[in-house]
């Protein structure tokens, strides 16, 4: 115990030297209402559970809600390609720790990736103890399921890290959870349009040997003795398999795995002449420097991933709730589902090249005050470089609705690039002041996304719908007046306001640059302690 001691004393001192002593006012409202929103639900699950009357009726709702907590837990994190905190190993090797000591820090980690789910279980668990219908052995069983899902979310996670490590190997795992998610979007799809409801109780989900259907039976006390042994059996077989993931994670070189034999080649090919495309559009400096931008994130496996889960998650993400009901066909989000899944690409990115643009330099944003250029133009090649990237992802959502038959027009491809161009303008305005003020050294190796500061968050919370406010007064404009030509004008106002809104922000974003040059390289040089 005295090295967990070290390493959560070693975290603390590093967080405090790191980030502000004072905190922000701005974080802690963010995180109060957010986790407060999931207290009343969790509250609301425990009064609902502590009716009697309610008993009855569990069998049937249990084993979807315990599912459901399930899937938020192993896949949500996926989705947005964030994992929490976690243990940065290559720090800790040299140091004399017992691998068991360190998984059981891990472990403990991964209830940050998922921590809405613990406050869902713990209202459960309240109703449970108020319900003299159920047995308190319920109590045992939602512990179980929590250890489960901990031990499961870091065998996944361990593993999924180390073959997004792998070159080609990443590209095919993202293919093959892509196809995964998209047939459980298909069934539902499916199922909802042929005016049936999904019923995953009627199905393989509600067979009794699943855990989530274990912890379910044993609240309820049926067969209880049988539940709970399925239940321990299952948390023993996700622990072995958390502890061998992890074990391997620990020997696992990335640099290694990644390593290629370079090849000289005669002509440029297809790839390099993209990376060459900024410097032939724009003059140097500005052409060099969204060329170096292009160049690395490209490059970057956490870009990479990102990107392509705009292209592919975003189709179905939306599909069932566009097209899922009969005559659905004419709903909002049918009519305009490019600019739909535009817009989730557009947000998706804006996490990696926008909210934080200089994070993958690193230490090396130096060169940029030291080089004879105004900082304006990094920030403007910044800029130029996600403009480039979300064409590129706007372009393939595009052909990729074509392909899929959904319904798309030369009208409706109008309105989806308006509408990101409208709000790209203001998320580069909020991006660039966001940049310098809250940089942090980003590792572009990692796929996933570990924990971001609290004021991250709470800016990004509120900003981003402020980001995407103008193009919903367009939205409404066209539903008020009946009228395409309101709803362009609207985002032609939007985009004459969007302008100088940036010209300031990027003002206010370079004289801050230059004032607190020190703590803005400092901030992103700096590491982030043993836990990541």
């Amino acid at each position: 115990m005295n090295q967990i001691r070290a390493i959560l004393w070693a975290q603390w001192r590093s967080m405090r030297n790191f980030y502000p002593r004072g905190g922000s006012v701005l974080a802690t409202g963010v995180i109060i209402i957010w986790y407060g929103l999931w207290m009343v639900g969790a509250a609301a699950i425990a009064r609902a559970l502590a009716e009697p009357a309610i008993t009855d009726e569990l069998h049937t709702a249990f084993p979807i809600a315990f599912f459901f907590v399930f899937v938020y837990w192993q896949v949500v994190p996926l989705l947005v390609a964030a994992t929490g905190a976690s243990l940065d190993l290559k720090k800790l090797q040299g140091y004399p720790i017992p691998t068991r000591q360190l998984f059981i820090v891990e472990v403990l980690l991964r209830a940050t990736a998922s921590l809405e789910m613990f406050v869902v279980l713990l209202g459960a668990s309240a109703g449970i103890l108020l319900n003299p219908r159920l047995a308190k052995t319920g109590l045992i069983a939602i512990l179980l399921y929590v250890v489960f899902n901990l031990y499961l979310a870091l065998g996944l996670r361990d593993l999924l890290g180390r073959l997004l490590s792998r070159r080609r190997i990443r590209e095919i795992v993202l293919l093959i959870l892509f196809l995964g998610i998209a047939s459980i979007q298909f069934i539902a799809f499916r199922t909802r349009q042929l005016g049936r409801t999904f019923d995953p109780v009627g199905g393989i989900v509600s067979l009794p040997v699943w855990p989530w259907t274990a912890a379910a039976r044993t609240a309820q006390n049926e067969a209880a003795l049988k539940s709970f042994g399925i239940l321990a059996a299952w948390c023993l077989v996700a622990g072995a398999f958390g502890l061998w993931q992890f074990s391997r994670s620990l020997s696992f070189d990335a640099d290694a795995a990644n390593a290629t034999v370079l090849r000289r080649s005669g002509r440029p090919g297809l790839l390099e002449r993209f990376y060459r495309f900024p410097a032939l559009v724009f003059a140097d400096p500005l052409g060099a420097l969204v060329e170096k931008d292009v160049r690395f994130l490209a490059r970057s496996p956490r870009f990479r991933m990102v990107f392509f889960m705009g292209f592919t998650f975003g189709l179905v993400v939306w599909l069932p709730t566009a097209f899922g009901r009969p005559g659905g066909a004419h709903s909002f989000f049918a009519t305009n589902y490019l600019t739909m899944v535009s817009l989730y690409s557009l947000l998706l990115l804006s996490e990696v090249c926008l909210w934080n643009s200089f994070g993958f330099d690193r230490s090396a944003a130096q060169i940029y005050f030291l080089a004879p250029l105004p900082f304006s133009k990094v920030l403007i090649g910044k800029n130029l470089c996600a403009a480039i990237f979300i064409s590129l992802e706007i372009a393939i959502v595009t052909i990729a609705c074509v392909l899929l038959r959904m319904p798309i027009d030369m009208r409706r491809l109008g309105e989806a690039l308006a509408v990101v161009v409208v709000t790209s303008i203001f998320q580069f305005a909020a991006g660039n002041l966001m940049s310098v003020r809250e940089a942090r050294g980003v590792n572009p190796d990692s796929s996933m996304r570990h924990n971001t500061t609290g004021r991250t968050q709470a800016f990004m919370l509120l900003v981003q719908p402020l980001a995407f406010l103008p193009a919903a007064f367009a939205f409404l404009a066209r539903f008020a007046f009946d009228s395409e030509a309101a709803f362009f004008g609207v985002l032609a106002f939007d985009a004459i306001v969007g302008i100088i809104v940036y010209r300031i922000a990027l003002e206010s974003a370079v004289e801050f640059a230059s004032r607190e040059k020190e703590r803005f390289l400092t901030a992103l040089a700096a590491g982030a302690g043993p836990i990541s």
